[in-house]
């Protein structure tokens, strides 16, 4: 019964971890991703086959963009565009980061 309640628990904290700002969704969700599978191991050993199913379809739902790219990465296809929100918060850091950054010429120009 235990892997199960850890389950329910690694379904709450997942909910809460996609309510944060997309930024502060990295490391609580990579935490998250990685610990699936020993959960979903522990599940199987103890449960049995439904109930695995049904944790694996549940990550496979919550985290299906995650897992999308990591997947589009390992395979090497063009990756998909930042979430706008994303994007948005990045931008300005990025430029002002290029801004500051003294240039140096190309030698081999």
């Amino acid at each position: 019964m235990t892997p199960l309640i850890l389950g329910a628990l690694w379904v709450v904290a997942a909910s809460i971890t996609a309510m944060l700002p997309m930024r502060a969704q990295m490391i609580p969700g990579l935490s998250l991703l990685l610990a699936a599978p020993l959960l979903l191991i522990w599940i199987d050993r103890t449960q049995g086959v439904f109930w695995t199913a049904a944790g694996t379809f549940a990550l496979l739902s919550m985290f299906r963009r995650p897992l999308t790219y990591f997947a589009r990465k390992a395979l090497r296809l063009p990756l998909p565009d930042l979430p706008a929100e994303l994007g948005r918060e990045l931008l300005p850091e990025l430029q002002n980061k290029l801004q500051s950054r003294p240039h140096t010429p190309n030698p081999t120009a």
